[in-house]
């Protein structure tokens, strides 16, 4: 494996289960099928198609099972699996065909899947989110008065409480719950443009289209195709590396304060070393650190991917496929292993100072 989120062992320290379920090819050709069907009706109740044609579509449709081996062939000649699975699902109910896939273009199956998937993100992360704030909340009710020193530019600066530094780390984390909320409207929205993002094919219907298949999938309806207005995407990216942010700040804190000399905080258990058993290193803490770098550096990536040329691109829409699902796991994860520390910590500050 080339990626560590599937690596055999180092998977179990940056993977996250739920995150990488959410990107499975199951789960991936259910959102592509669950689009077609959606489609299939509304171009059924727009009078686009026959009814009870359209029904039966969307039945058989719902149903299918796509050959894999078909899929990866066709992604790697066209560089999309869509063309394979809309002939196979053409060629499996040919007296449907009028009702799958019509006036539809690749990039709408597959953006609509991509909101489909964030809209399961989102819920992780928020749901995740929760547990770290209640984490936050027991550590500042049982050491919240100790005392420690706190520093600036890592000097010794004047004396605080441990509720000041939780504080300090509980508001930015309130602030990225915040920002990933309002954004999730921007990005869990259908795409319905057909080829050039004109909706011709459907006219004059096109709204009712779009406005039935987003109730059906649980979408918002945008007014136009978002095919290569990526800035929803991109804000939402952002929020996801502010949050891994945030959380590595966390880390960050939690590893200094845990430095021989300084120890400020106790935490059971610990990672050993090979040739130091004297030694239990902060990885939890450490980990944070590094999925937050991580996290900061898809970024750059991900703002690339917002030069899409003219109506559609190939490029940039590609390079999203390989930098996103990387940043949600690592955003999805960072919350997991921080609430999982905030449960190892046995004592924080000085009492009775």
């Amino acid at each position: 494996m080339i990626s560590v989120f599937d690596h055999p062992w180092l998977g179990p320290l940056f993977g996250d289960d739920d995150t990488r379920a959410a990107w499975s090819g199951d789960r991936q050709i259910a959102h592509y099928l669950a689009f077609e069907a959606a489609l299939a009706r509304a171009l059924g109740a727009a009078g686009l198609v026959d009814g009870q044609l359209a029904r039966e579509a969307a039945a058989h449709v719902s149903s299918f099972a796509p050959g894999l081996a078909d899929l990866a062939a066709g992604s790697k000649r066209d560089g999309v699996p869509i063309p394979s699975l809309v002939a196979a699902l053409r060629a499996a109910f040919p007296d449907h065909g009028t009702a799958i896939h019509t006036g539809a273009t690749s990039q709408d199956v597959l953006d609509t899947a991509l909101a489909l998937t964030l809209k399961d993100i989102s819920a992780i992360a928020l749901r995740r989110i929760d547990g770290l704030e209640a984490a936050l909340g027991a550590l500042a009710d049982r050491f919240g008065a100790n005392a420690l020193m706190g520093r600036t530019r890592m000097q010794a600066a004047q004396p605080i409480t441990v509720a000041d530094r939780i504080g300090t780390w509980a508001r930015s984390l309130a602030a990225a719950r915040r920002r990933l909320s309002a954004l999730r409207n921007g990005v869990e929205v259908l795409q319905l443009g057909g080829p050039v993002g004109t909706r011709a094919d459907w006219a004059p219907h096109e709204a009712e289209v779009a406005d039935a298949m987003a109730h059906d999938l649980g979408l918002g309806s945008a007014t136009a195709a978002w095919h290569t207005d990526r800035g929803g995407l991109i804000a939402y990216a952002g929020s996801l590396a502010t949050l891994g942010g945030s959380l590595g700040k966390i880390g960050q804190d939690i590893c200094l304060m845990a430095q021989q000399g300084i120890d400020e905080i106790a935490l059971s258990g610990g990672g050993g070393s090979s040739s130091m058993p004297h030694k239990a290193n902060p990885v939890e803490a450490e980990l944070l650190a590094t999925l937050a770098r991580y996290s900061a550096a898809q970024m750059s990536a991900m703002h690339g991917a917002m030069v899409h040329e003219q109506e559609r691109s190939g490029a940039a829409w590609m390079l999203e496929w390989m930098v996103l699902p990387g940043l949600t796991v690592a955003t999805c994860r960072g919350l997991a292993v921080a609430e999982e520390l905030c449960g190892r910590v046995t004592a924080m500050g000085q009492s009775g100072a």
